[in-house]
C-alpha cells in the first residue's frame, strides 16, 4: 500500500499542492515551521480523519481561506480516489467519487501509523490517550469496532446526563445502563483479545530499540472487574454524588510495565521515548501481519531525538517497509538527518509551503 498522489488546496501553509509519490523511503527536509509535518499531518488525515496533533479542522484552514481540501491516490491491490473538504458550513469525504455514508467503509482504504513526539504522552500521560491508542488499532483491524465505540460513547453520553438532573427519570436510566453494559461488555472483550496479541510486538520492539535493557508487557486493567451491571448498581449512590458514570470501559487503564514496573512512575526519560516507539512500532507490525502489507510509516522528526543504538533499533523495521513497496515519509533538518539510512531514499526540500525533489 502507498501513497502515490497527494493533493492539499488551502491546507495550513500549502495555498496549493500537487504531488506524485512512490513506494520506498521519502525524506522530508527543511527548517522548522516551513510544512514538513503538515505534510504527514495531512496523510495521516487521509488515513484516519484525525490530525496526530489533536487539533480540529478549523486550525487546519490556511490563513484567510475558508476551508480546507485534502485529496490523495491510494494504489493497494486496486486504486482508491479519497477526497475531503471542510469548512465551518460544510464538510464533504468520498471514497472513489460517492459520498463516504458509514466510515466503517472509509477506514482501511489507506493506513497509516506515526511517530511524533507527542507519542511520548503515551507513556507520560493519562490513560485516555492508551485506551485511544487501542481503540484506533482496533478500527484499523475490526470493521465493527468504531461503531460499537461510538455507540457505546453515545449512551455514556445520555447516561450522564440524566445523571446531571435532580430528579433523573428512573426508567431511563435503567435502559441506557442495559445498553451500557451491553455494548461495554463487548469493548472489554475486544480489549482484551488484543493485549495479549499486542505486547509481544510491543516487547520484541523495545528490545530491538534499547538493546535487551529491560522485559516490557502490557498488561490491561478493565474498569470492570468481574460483572458490569452488577457493579454499575453498586456504583449507584456515588455517581449520584457524582452525577457521572464511574465504571465502564471508558475507565479502563494499560499498564506499561518495565521489569514489572511502572513506567510512567519509575522510567528515566530515555526509556519512555523508547517504550512510545515500541508502541508504534507494535501497531505498524500488527497492521502489517493482519493485512499482509505495511502501513504508511510517517516519521516527524523523531530520528533527531533519539541516540545512536535507538536508532539502530527502529532501522530494521523502515527497511522491512521498504523492501516490500510500503512507503515512509520522514521529517529532518540537514543538521539531524540519519545517515544510516543510506543512499536508497527520495529527498524532497520544504519550504514556505512548497514541496521540490532534491
Amino acid at each position: 500500500m502507498h501513497l502515490a498522489h497527494l493533493r492539499l488546496r488551502d491546507f495550513r501553509n500549502y495555498a496549493r499542492l500537487d504531488v506524485d509519490f512512490s513506494p520506498g523511503f521519502h525524506v522530508l527536509l527543511g527548517d522548522n515551521a516551513q510544512g514538513k509535518t503538515n505534510i504527514l499531518e495531512a496523510v495521516y488525515l487521509l488515513a484516519t480523519l484525525r490530525s496526530f496533533r489533536g487539533v480540529g479542522g478549523a486550525q487546519m484552514i490556511r490563513h484567510g481561506a475558508k476551508g480546507w481540501f485534502a485529496g490523495g491516490t491510494v494504489v493497494a491491490q486496486g486504486e482508491r480516489e479519497i477526497k475531503m473538504y471542510w469548512s465551518a458550513r460544510e464538510r464533504k469525504l468520498s471514497l472513489d467519487a460517492q459520498p463516504v455514508r458509514k466510515l466503517t467503509d472509509y477506514l482501511g482504504a489507506l493506513r497509516a501509523v506515526v511517530f511524533c513526539t507527542e507519542d511520548l504522552q503515551l507513556v507520560k500521560g493519562a490513560s485516555r490517550g492508551r485506551r485511544r491508542f487501542l481503540d484506533l488499532l482496533l478500527a484499523q483491524t475490526f470493521s465493527g469496532y468504531l461503531p460499537l465505540l461510538q455507540r457505546y460513547a453515545q449512551a455514556l453520553r445520555s447516561r450522564n446526563a440524566l445523571l446531571k438532573q435532580r430528579a433523573p427519570d428512573e426508567t431511563a436510566l435503567e435502559s441506557f445502563s442495559r445498553e451500557l453494559v451491553k455494548l461495554g461488555e463487548e469493548l472489554t472483550r475486544h480489549r482484551r483479545e488484543l493485549i495479549p496479541r499486542l505486547s509481544p510486538l510491543a516487547r520484541l520492539a523495545y528490545r530491538r530499540i534499547a538493546n535487551d535493557a529491560e522485559d516490557l508487557r502490557l498488561e490491561y486493567q478493565p474498569s470492570v472487574k468481574r460483572d458490569f451491571a452488577v457493579e454499575l448498581a453498586q456504583a449507584c449512590d456515588r455517581e449520584r454524588t457524582y452525577r457521572s458514570t464511574l465504571v465502564g470501559p471508558h475507565r479502563d487503564e494499560v499498564q506499561l510495565l518495565l521489569n514489572e514496573k511502572s513506567a510512567a512512575q519509575f522510567g528515566s526519560e530515555g526509556q519512555k521515548r523508547s517504550l512510545a516507539i515500541a508502541l508504534k512500532m507494535a501497531q505498524a507490525e500488527y497492521l502489517t501481519g493482519l493485512h499482509g502489507s505495511p502501513p504508511v510509516l510517517l516519521i516527524d522528526d523523531v530520528m533527531g531525538e533519539l541516540d545512536a543504538k535507538r536508532r539502530a533499533g527502529l532501522l530494521p523495521l523502515l527497511e522491512r517497509a521498504n523492501h516490500a513497496r510500503g512507503q515512509v515519509f520522514m521529517t529532518c533538518t540537514e543538521e539531524n538527518w540519519p545517515q544510516e539510512l543510506g543512499r536508497d531514499l527520495q529527498r524532497w526540500e520544504v519550504k514556505g509551503g512548497a514541496l521540490g525533489k532534491i
